[in-house]
């Protein structure tokens, strides 16, 4: 998908078709930069088939209804002049949809010493998106994926399945089948009691953050769903899960998020389970998506074996051996 392709469909927006149009992202969707005198917004192009009407309009009104939660900053959706945020156009490759959202300027958090600093007001952000969606009067027909032991683990995965990812071994799929027991195993005792289990971004991944001098900005909810309230963790550290470090970044998200809701023991237990749960996830996702920019950064049989890594320590000494340092 070129810029090219939308120019004749800015004028939705009140736009220009002369207006600047820039990729900045392939992922599950084509994401562009618009620039015009006096405007700037993004526009995403879904991949078609990846979400239903519904589900595109679920995630817009869980961002209209956080706009007003203060001080959380989410990237609001912008409606077109007909009234409609979800526009329905035709390309080349066929008909697709097509959503636009305020443009926030901000930087990705950065992997380092430094990236310890953001942690505590990740927690408290994270804990307040959970108040607001455990309490949040959903309109009736808010329809959204979940993000269970069955749409990561079982027969037909919603990302695909781990045993496709390139560079795969047959010790690799031994050990990474023991892990998915496991994990099996241990997320069914914790179940999905509403205490445990509700609405999350699902993806608060690093470059789902943006900075700027006022603290962090939350974008992308495209893939916003039914999980574990702690799973928001995992996904705030994809692609650096063998990072030494995970178990600090783990114990500052902890004090933040504590510091606006209660996070009981147990919960935080389930912390590096759900680390490995996201990283078979990830592992699964970058064998589907190699067209990704986030393939392109991450993908390859390199990560398939840190997955592996990381499961037999973890299987063999548990979070302390897999990191080499106690969780919180």
């Amino acid at each position: 998908m070129t810029p090219d392709l939308l120019h004749p469909f800015l004028h939705l927006w009140g736009l220009p078709a002369t207006a600047r149009v820039t990729l900045i992202n392939v992922s599950e969707n084509h994401t562009f930069r618009v620039q015009a005198p006096g405007r700037d917004l993004v526009l995403r192009l879904h991949r078609a088939s990846h979400r239903s009407d519904a589900q595109i309009a679920s995630e817009l009104a869980w961002l209209d209804a956080l706009h007003d939660v203060k001080p959380l900053r989410c990237a609001r959706p912008l409606r077109a002049e007909n009234g409609a945020a979800l526009q329905h156009i035709m390309t080349p490759q066929g008909p697709r949809q097509l959503v636009a959202f305020e443009w926030i300027e901000g930087a990705e958090p950065s992997v380092g010493p430094g990236l310890r600093r953001w942690f505590p007001e990740l927690g408290a952000l994270t804990a307040r998106l959970h108040q607001h969606a455990h309490h949040w009067a959903r309109p009736a027909d808010f329809t959204r994926d979940r993000w269970d032991i069955a749409a990561i683990l079982g027969p037909e995965p919603a990302w695909g399945r781990w045993q496709d990812a390139p560079g795969l071994t047959r010790t690799g799929i031994d050990t990474l089948d023991a892990l998915s027991a496991h994990l099996t195993e241990r997320l069914t005792a914790y179940g999905t009691a509403p205490a445990r289990f509700g609405l999350v971004h699902a993806d608060l991944r690093l470059a789902n953050l943006l900075t700027d001098a006022r603290g962090l900005n939350v974008i992308d909810f495209d893939d916003c769903g039914f999980s574990w309230w702690i799973y928001d963790f995992a996904a705030a550290v994809s692609f650096i899960e063998e990072d030494p470090a995970l178990p600090d970044l783990a114990q500052a998200w902890v004090a933040g998020y504590r510091g606006i809701a209660d996070l009981p023991d147990a919960d935080v237990a389930m912390l590096p389970d759900m680390v490995m749960l996201r990283r078979l996830l990830l592992t699964a996702w970058l064998g589907t998506r190699a067209d990704s920019d986030t393939a392109g950064q991450f993908g390859g049989s390199a990560y398939t074996e840190g997955t592996v890594r990381l499961a037999t320590r973890y299987l063999a000494q548990g979070a302390v051996g897999a990191w080499d340092r106690p969780w919180p």
